[in-house]
């Protein structure tokens, strides 16, 4: 079946909405599995900053998903594919920035901490990301904006959430993988 950019949106919506795991990387691998999603594309673009959603949500962040998941899907759904090669920052960061900044209500004109805040996060992730280099890989950032968003939050607003197995299962369907240089490769 060929799906739209609009309906994937819709089926992870529907994939998170009642997902009860405090682990997002848990939630992000099971979404990723799915005969909608593919290895790469602008799918993750809103899948990782709602997997991150529910997992805070669930961890007893203090959002309603609903309204969160749908703030980010207007918000993610402007974000053009291939971002990471044509403008230098990753879709998946720039998901889990939008949605901090929704967990927080920040916007252009805040003058609070978590303005700030969000943009140490995006730094520190993309500069993970700059050491690790190229070609893309939606998996591989996907893991590394999650994971160091969970940590983040943690850090900065004592919220916990689970971090399991960080080893990738999508590297036989990656044929740019960069195997031994990632991170995740299991080998």
């Amino acid at each position: 079946m060929e799906y739209t950019l609009e309906d994937k949106y819709k089926l992870i919506y529907e994939d998170i909405i009642n997902n009860k795991s405090k682990n997002p990387l848990e939630i992000v691998r099971d979404i990723m599995k799915r005969d909608y999603m593919n290895i790469h594309g602008p799918e993750h673009h809103f899948l990782d900053g709602a997997v991150f959603l529910a997992a805070y949500k669930n961890s007893g962040g203090d959002i309603n998903i609903e309204e969160a998941l749908n703030k980010l899907k207007e918000r993610s759904i402007k974000m053009p594919g291939a971002m990471c090669g044509y403008w230098g920052i990753c879709g998946s960061s720039a998901s889990l920035g939008a949605a901090l900044s929704i967990i927080h209500n920040t916007n252009p004109l805040s003058n609070d901490i978590y303005y700030s805040e969000h943009m140490e996060y995006i730094s520190k992730v993309i500069n993970k990301m700059s050491k690790i280099g190229g070609p893309r890989c939606c998996k591989r950032n996907a893991y590394l904006s999650i994971i160091n968003a969970v940590v983040f939050v943690k850090e900065k607003y004592n919220i916990e959430m689970e971090i399991d197995n960080k080893t990738c299962e999508f590297s036989d369907l990656n044929k740019q993988c960069i195997k031994e240089k990632c991170p995740f490769y299991k080998g």
